[in-house]
């Protein structure tokens, strides 16, 4: 098959599934956080999107069955290879690419990396059968090394103050988070046996540090509404200094109840209605609830005085990466009310299924750096995906005031946030003055 036969035969899938949906180009944009044109493009051939993530969002959203998702992914696959090898087709990246160099069709625990390297090139014919499966499975693994928990070599790890975490308790609790250079420690390594009893005290006073010298967490710091994060490192005889900003942030804000789901390890007749906004975190933490397909986040970032803080970017970490989760999938709209609104002024994007999440701004809007204080403060809205996944992860905030840097670590309440992906998931409505939850699509 020709390059251009495989991108039109993609092309003409897409638009077959945008004309059965009855939604706009407009509508369906905005929903996937693209502009028009690019959608446009897409489904006339003239362009193909560099990551697979996008267009399983834009699939789910004009309502694909399985039968159509395998279909076309396959149809992206030869799109795609025929693009790379052109060289010099037309696409347009909406993520960092997977390097193909380390794609496997195996769907593996992604907790565990492969000790062999970058996984040897398959026969065209198997990969494509093997890519099939996987997707029918629920998604295609990608062998990447990621941590099986939230833990670093190096470091240390700060806390943002949240609203309150999903999923069952003790999973995805943080231990060590590896930060950029110039985190803040205030331990002092044993030496040896033998030395003196002030010595001694000094170091109980700062901190155990571990064999490589990395604190084992972090100090209590500010915890009303603020994180502690990494600085310059303080002379011996004093204790750190407070990061000069407070983050807060809420971890099951919604862009609109239309677009929020949630993945449940239980039976509808033990789940209650769904929640308003502002009661989420509850309703979330009595359930057991993992955000489904995406985690729409709220930060505020504020400055402690006057002195103005550079925020210089949010990078992404992973925790642990595995297989989405076989739960009940819970949507938190009701049938036939309408949703929608503005898109916020700082507003970004994370696709977690992609090989390296970046914190990636919605088009037309400003990136990093930004200034806050204590009377100027910034409030970011972040929109992270997951569709073959089950995802923990994390975001850094760099910053810097004056002579002073460092990292501060945002999550959810002192552990990772958690997003999973809900394809082939059974899914479930509540009706607008119902009594209980029914399958999706049932409600007249």
């Amino acid at each position: 098959m020709s390059e251009g036969t495989a991108a039109a035969d993609f092309a003409a899938l897409l638009g077959e599934l945008k004309e059965r949906s009855g939604l706009s180009y407009g509508v369906l944009a905005k929903r996937l956080h693209m502009s028009t044109s690019t959608l446009h493009r897409y489904c006339n051939g003239d362009a193909v999107p560099s990551d697979y993530a996008p267009v399983e969002r834009f699939a789910r959203l004009c309502k694909a069955s399985t039968e159509e998702l395998v279909e076309l992914h396959r149809r992206w696959v030869l799109a795609d290879a025929g693009r790379v090898r052109k060289g010099s087709g037309p696409s347009e990246a909406t993520s960092p690419e997977v390097n193909p160099e380390v794609a496997s069709p195996e769907v593996a625990s992604p907790e565990v990396a492969s000790p062999e390297g970058p996984a040897r090139r398959r026969p065209r014919r198997a990969l494509l059968a093997g890519l099939a499966a996987a997707v029918a499975l629920g998604g295609v693994g990608l062998a990447v090394a990621v941590p099986s928990g939230w833990t670093g070599d190096e470091g240390r790890r700060g806390t943002a103050v949240s609203g309150g975490g999903g999923g069952p308790e003790g999973e995805g609790t943080a231990a060590s988070v590896g930060s950029s250079a110039g985190s803040s420690s205030a331990g002092a390594e044993d030496k040896g046996k033998g030395k003196s009893k002030g010595k001694d005290e000094e170091k109980k006073g700062k901190g155990e540090r571990t064999a490589s010298g990395a604190p084992t967490s972090a100090s209590p710091g500010d915890r009303s509404g603020s994180g502690t994060a990494g600085g310059d490192r303080p002379p011996r005889d004093t204790a750190p200094a407070s990061p000069p900003l407070t983050v807060d942030t809420e971890p099951h804000a919604w862009e609109d109840p239309c677009s929020q789901r949630y993945l449940i390890d239980l039976p509808p007749g033990r789940v209650g209605p769904p929640p308003p906004e502002q009661d989420a975190p509850g309703w979330v933490a009595a359930t057991g609830a993992v955000p489904s397909g995406e985690q729409f986040l709220k930060l505020t970032v504020q400055g402690k005085g006057e002195e103005t803080v550079v925020l210089k970017g949010l990078t992404v970490r992973m925790a642990g990466k595995r297989a989405p989760l076989a739960w009940n999938d819970y949507a938190m709209g009701y049938p036939g009310v309408g949703c929608g609104g503005g898109v916020p002024t700082r507003f970004f994007t994370v696709a977690l299924d992609a090989a390296r999440p970046g914190v990636v701004p919605e088009a037309g809007h400003a990136d990093f750096p930004f200034k806050v204080s204590e009377s100027d403060p910034e409030v970011y809205y972040i929109r992270a995906d997951a569709s073959a996944y089950d995802v923990r992860w994390y975001l850094e905030l760099r910053w810097s005031s004056g002579d002073r840097s460092g990292t501060l670590t945002v999550d959810d309440h002192g552990r990772p946030f958690r997003t999973s992906g809900n394809n082939g998931r059974p899914a479930y409505e509540f009706p607008l003055g119902g009594e209980k939850w029914v399958e999706e699509g049932t409600t007249e």
